[in-house]
This record gives C-alpha cells, structure tokens and sequence, in this order.
C-alpha cells in the first residue's frame, strides 16, 4: 500500500509541472514492480537488457519500457519488440544497429543520444565533439528504423550541485 500510495503523489506532482514519471525499477523484483503497476504507474525504466526483458515477461503489457541504461550493439534485438524509448544511444554503430534490428521487424524505434558530460570516466557517451559531427553528417536522417528525439546527459555522481549544474 505505501508504493501505490507513494506513486499516487508522485504522479500528482509530476502531471502538475507537465511532465511524465518513469519509475526506475532496476533491481526491483516483478512483485515490487508490480506493486507500483497497480497504483497507476505504467512508465518503467531500466538499465539491463535481461531484467528489462524478464520483467516485459512477467508483468502487463501495457508497460512502456525505457532502457536508461549502457547498450550494448548485440542486446538490441532482445529490446526492440517492445521497447518504449532508448535513452543511452552513444555512437553511430549503436544508432546504425537499432535501426537494421527497427527494419527487421518494421518499427521506428525512438531514442535519445546520450552526451558524456560528466567529469568522471565511468560514464559513456558522445563527447560534445563527436555529437556535432554525428549529427552534422546527417546519416541518421536517413536511418528510417530509429527516430532521434533528443539528448540525454548523465552528471558526475555527486551532492555538489554547482558541479552538476556546471556539467549540464
């Protein structure tokens, strides 16, 4: 009762300000999940391939998952069929693969480019260098399996919001 609760006032808030609520379940298992599921909450993210996969199994399908995560070229496949939004695209190849894997099963996948800005090297992403050339040499446009929506951008882990702010 308190997830259901819990996501009762956070979609309110959210709603409020015009946004949208993803509620990241990694390492939750279906039963938590589940839980948020029947207070209302249909926007899940995750940032691994298998989990996400195990849990689009288990639970309802009306779900709209997202992968937050790294992806890798080889896992695309395993997501595309029901995948809601990939965060984490962070080079042409990844771009290139979702794309082919879109085309085999006739679905524009959507995505967003995650830039590197943080100052930490754990994190991935094009450098603001790499996505200027990216997106200047225009091949993406004519990939018709993958729809580029906009930018996603991880900051250093940290309780200094000065560094974070400065990074975005």
């Amino acid at each position: 009762m308190e997830i259901k609760n819990t996501i009762n006032l956070l979609q309110r808030e959210v709603n409020a300000s015009g946004g949208r609520l993803i509620a990241v379940s990694k390492t939750q298992p279906p039963e938590i999940v589940r839980e948020a599921y029947d207070g209302g909450q249909r926007l899940f993210g995750e940032n691994k391939v298998q989990e996400m996969t195990a849990k689009y199994e288990a639970l309802p399908k009306d779900i709209a998952w997202h992968m937050i995560g790294h992806l890798q070229t080889n896992k695309v496949k395993n997501i595309l069929p029901f995948v809601a939004l990939i965060h984490s695209v962070d080079s042409q190849k990844l771009i290139d693969e979702i794309h082919k894997q879109g085309k085999k099963i006739n679905r524009i996948v959507p995505c967003l480019l995650q830039v590197h800005i943080a100052q930490e090297e754990t994190k991935f992403g094009f450098s603001p260098k790499e996505l200027i050339e990216t997106l200047s040499e225009g091949k993406w446009r004519e990939l018709s399996g993958v729809s580029i929506c906009g930018l996603m951008g991880m900051a250093t882990y940290t309780e200094n919001k000065d560094k974070f702010r400065n990074e975005f």
